[in-house]
């Protein structure tokens, strides 16, 4: 694993601060709440990313807590969407440039519309992917509003 990933050296360019935690993982357990025990945070504070598309708005980005599941409807009203559906993983890699496990919501490949929970307002400094498996960085949600123009919403069930 690599120290300083894209995402990492965006975050700090931006003048954001970041700590990066590195953790063992299963590729066949790609289980966000492995990755909260593994860096000792509680669920709630670590943040998955997930990629949607809208047949009207086309892909959406949403990050969200690892313990929660994505509401779709709530995604959906939040692109301005009749409908939102996760893209398959096999497309993850060539629509974001992240591979499963290692996605995150600063440094696409693309800047698409991207959608925070709005609960990691509780959190000083919330953990997301830095950009490959096994990273995690620390930061405060509003280095990625900044960095991915997010908006808060409430999209979880």
């Amino acid at each position: 694993m690599s120290s300083k990933t894209n995402a990492v050296r965006l975050v700090q360019q931006a003048g954001f601060a970041c700590q990066e935690a590195f953790y063992e993982y299963d590729e066949k357990d790609l289980n966000g709440n492995h990755a909260a025990v593994a860096i000792g945070l509680p669920p709630e504070q670590v943040f998955k990313t997930l990629v949607a598309k809208g047949p009207k708005t086309g892909v959406n980005v949403f990050c969200i807590p690892v313990c929660c599941e994505l509401d779709l409807k709530k995604a959906a009203k939040a692109a301005s969407d009749k409908s939102m559906e996760l893209i398959p993983v096999k497309e993850l890699l060539s629509v974001t440039g992240y591979i499963r496990g290692g996605c995150s919501p600063i440094g696409m490949k693309k800047q698409y519309p991207t959608f925070l929970e709005e609960t990691c307002q509780l959190y000083d400094r919330i953990a997301v992917s830095a950009g490959e498996r096994g990273h995690q960085m620390l930061l405060p949600y509003e280095a990625i509003i900044a960095l991915s123009g997010a908006v808060l919403v409430d999209i979880i069930l």
